[in-house]
This record gives C-alpha cells, structure tokens and sequence, in this order.
C-alpha cells in the first residue's frame, strides 16, 4: 500500500446522514405548516407521540415524533445543534454508527418521557400527560449533545458565541439545568425534559457499551 492509504478521510462540513435528517426535519416542518393553514390538517397531531393508554398512540409515533417540531425556532435550534456537534461525531464515527447512535438515543429519549409521563399521572390528578403529545428532535440531539462531550471533552464551546467552556462542563451544566427544570413541574413549561435527559441517559451507556467493544472510535 501507498502512504495515501493510511491519510484519514476529509472532514465533511454536511457529512451525508446529518444533511438528510436536517432536508427531512425541514420538509415535515414546511408540510405541517402548508397543511394546517390550507386545510386545517396538523401533521405534528397526527404523528406526535401520545401516552400509550391514549386513543391516539400508535407505535409509529415514537419514530414520526423525531421528525416534526412545534415552529421554526424550535426545528432552528435543534436542526443547528445537529449539525455543529453531528457533523464531528459523524465524521469521526461514520453514517451508519452515527444514524444507530442518533434513533437509539432518539427512541431512549421517548420511553424516558413516557415512564416520566406515567408517573406524572399516576401522581398528580391534574395531569395532561393523557392528552398531549410531544414533539421534536430533541431527545436525539441531547444524546448527540452528550457523545460530543464524552468523546471531544475539552474541545471549547463558545456560550452565545463569546463564553468559552469545555465541552465536558457544558454537558454536566446543561443535564443539571435539565433535571432541575425536569423535577420542577412547572404547568407552564411545555418542554420535555425528561426526553432530554433519557437521550443523554441513553447516549452514556451506548458510549460505554461500544468503548469496550470498539476502542478505536472510543479509546
């Protein structure tokens, strides 16, 4: 072999599995809000994830759910923390590792909501945990979030553009702001933390389970 066989690969700015999930997750957006305004459908009703003792669940949801958001901002903020730490962990992993890593961190995410969910209505009688459902890309893109800090930990982040820290205490800070918000209960907080933290859950013993099988992509 030639010393041109052992140069790594390029670094990709929109590596091939972050482009789709970012093309995919705009689509459903654009349709949700065509079909709502001209014919008074809503996609994200239709396939958001329900609470499994509701008419409205279907198993599907915990697939469709990761694809649809609530407006632009929220697509926006999810779709460009995919990209910033996605494209590095793809890059680094590869398609295939990195697409199972995102949907298992995704699905992870949406069974931590739901036994949140549960023992919310089991709990509290006032609970709409029957009746909403959630949305959103999130769960998978904190699992990212996570992976970003546990294999890149003292790569610095730049908070708003101008605040510079490690990766690794920006992970540990977010997760504890989540858990916070998460145990906090607010009625007028319509984000799903316990999704969040379920994706970053999830995502720790993913890594962990493949550095002992792998060590070079977890060395």
């Amino acid at each position: 072999m030639s010393y041109q066989d052992y140069r790594p690969a390029p670094f990709n700015i929109l590596p091939n599995v972050v482009k789709n999930l970012l093309i995919i997750n705009g689509i459903f957006l654009l349709a949700d809000t065509v079909l709502s305004n001209q014919l008074g459908l809503s996609i994200n009703e239709m396939l958001g994830l329900y609470f499994p003792l509701s008419d409205k669940f279907a198993p599907y949801q915990f697939i469709t759910h990761l694809f649809l958001h609530g407006n632009f901002l929220h697509l926006f903020s999810n779709m460009f923390a995919l990209w910033m730490f996605g494209a590095v962990l793809e890059n680094h992993w590869g398609p295939k590792r990195f697409l199972v890593y995102y949907f298992a961190t995704g699905l992870g995410a949406a069974v931590i909501h739901l036994l949140w969910n549960w023992y919310d209505w089991n709990t509290n009688p006032n609970s709409n945990a029957m009746y909403s459902y959630v949305v959103g890309a999130s769960g998978a893109v904190f699992g990212v979030l996570l992976a970003f800090g546990m294999m890149f930990p003292n790569t610095l982040i730049y908070v708003f553009f101008a605040i510079p820290i490690k990766a690794k205490y920006f992970v540990i800070i977010y997760g504890l702001l989540e858990l916070y918000s998460g145990l906090s209960n607010n009625p007028l907080d319509n984000t799903a933390h316990f999704a969040h933290l379920g994706g970053m859950l999830f995502g720790f013993i993913l890594i962990k389970y493949w550095k002992q099988k792998d060590r070079r992509y977890f060395g």
